[in-house]
């Protein structure tokens, strides 16, 4: 679907990302050059026209979904919330044939508050508008509303009798960037892996290192980071599928993400897992990030006039955390030791499905003082107590969630 005019001035957006990782998103967004309307418990409000929708959903590494506000107004009633939902103008956003599913109520602090009855009272007033006469704007026939198949997603907000409908621009959520086929057992979200990065203050210019680096998110992660590459280049959203879309547009900020790609940095990323087979599935999730970046030569049929301009992935060892070093052969074949980052997630009691064990590796992970003398440490677990088993107190400690799993992200400054 395609739409010539695009999206008109400007409206609100909402970026959804992990609880903890609100200033991450808002300070991403600015640099995408949009306008931060404010922020909540795991959103962002921000304003933008449809080149900043595409840049959002494309050029966001710590969002989860990205969501269009269709119209905001007060209510206090259900007659207040149909009129309201009516009013909106839906088929300038969604096709009628597309179908309309209200898909989550979120309440706080309001008279509206029975989520069911609200979730049918949208639905209703906004189908009735979609089905309606061309300009007539009053209540069409419902029968003629898709009931199966595609359809277009809608939630509802409503904080202090302020109504909010957003529109799902997203489709998957952003998390699944497209290079990750297989994430082994409880795998840490992308933009998780993404925001933990940014917030222990890891710079391209110096060394990481995972010890625990499982199915190499937190590498893959790092790497597109290295490279200035667009976490989103890799898929498509549903805003494809809405009367705003807007192809031109769409490629345009595709091929400014892509022209910002640089292979030519030196990159000092790399990791170990104690399991074999997780080693493998991470350097097949490497490669992937590889090939999509690629992507922009590939289309051109050119090829890489030298072996440098071919991309570097991190190495990446099948070895135990205990031997784990900070001297390893980078990418250039030359010993580096220089003081760098390690950032990690260690096995989680419920992943191992015994909290005794992750407590036991957590101890372990002392070795890490002794093997990256003076580098930072920045681990994300589920144990509320493991200061107290590897046996420091973190410089800082802040919550956050991987997901439904509440977590905690300690920082050490150096170790």
């Amino acid at each position: 679907m395609e739409n010539k005019e695009g999206l008109t001035g400007l409206r609100n957006a909402v970026a959804l990302c992990a609880v903890g990782a609100e200033k991450t998103a808002s300070n991403e967004i600015k640099k995408l050059g949009m306008t931060i309307v404010d922020s909540g418990y795991g959103r962002v409000r921000f304003r933008t026209d449809t080149a900043g929708l595409y840049r959002a959903l494309i050029g966001l590494r710590t969002a989860d979904r990205i969501l269009l506000e269709a119209g905001s107004f007060p209510a206090k009633n259900f007659d207040d919330l149909y009129k309201g939902t009516h009013t909106i103008r839906w088929e300038e956003l969604v096709q009628a044939r597309l179908g309309l599913k209200v898909v989550k109520v979120r309440c706080n602090r309001s008279q509206l508050m029975a989520e069911t009855s609200i979730q049918s009272v949208v639905h209703k007033a906004a189908a009735q508008r979609l089905c309606a006469p061309p300009g007539g704007g009053g209540v069409g026939d419902l029968e003629r509303l898709p009931e199966t198949g595609a359809a277009a997603e809608v939630r509802v907000y409503i904080e202090k009798d302020i109504v909010s409908l957003l529109l799902d621009v997203t489709g998957d959520p952003l998390f699944k960037r497209g290079y990750r086929l297989e994430g082994g057992i409880a795998p840490l979200r992308e933009t998780t892996a993404a925001a933990l990065l940014l917030l222990a203050g890891w710079k391209r210019k110096y060394p990481l290192y995972d010890p625990f680096c499982g199915s190499g998110t937190i590498l893959a992660e790092a790497l597109v980071y290295a490279w200035d590459m667009a976490p989103g280049l890799g898929r498509d959203f549903s805003i494809g599928n809405l009367l705003i879309a807007d192809n031109a547009i769409k490629e345009a900020v595709r091929n400014e993400f892509y022209s910002r790609i640089n292979f030519e940095r030196t990159i000092r990323i790399a990791g170990s897992d104690s399991d074999a087979a997780s080693v493998t599935l991470a350097m097949s999730n490497l490669r992937r990030v590889g090939d999509i970046a690629e992507r922009r030569r590939l289309q051109k049929n050119l090829q890489p006039d030298t072996a440098s301009e071919l991309p570097v992935l991190p190495e990446i060892q099948t070895l135990p955390m205990h031997k784990a070093s900070s001297c390893w052969r980078n990418s250039n074949r030359q010993q580096d030791d220089e003081r760098g980052f390690i950032v990690t997630n260690p096995p989680y009691g419920k992943r191992l499905g015994d909290p005794r064990e992750s407590e036991r590796i957590y101890g372990e992970m002392a070795a890490l003082s002794r093997n990256f003398p003076g580098w930072k440490l920045a681990v994300i677990t589920d144990h509320p107590g493991f200061e107290s088993f590897f046996g420091r107190k973190a410089d800082a400690c802040r919550e956050i969630n991987n997901g439904p799993t509440p977590s905690y992200f300690y920082q050490y400054e150096m170790l």
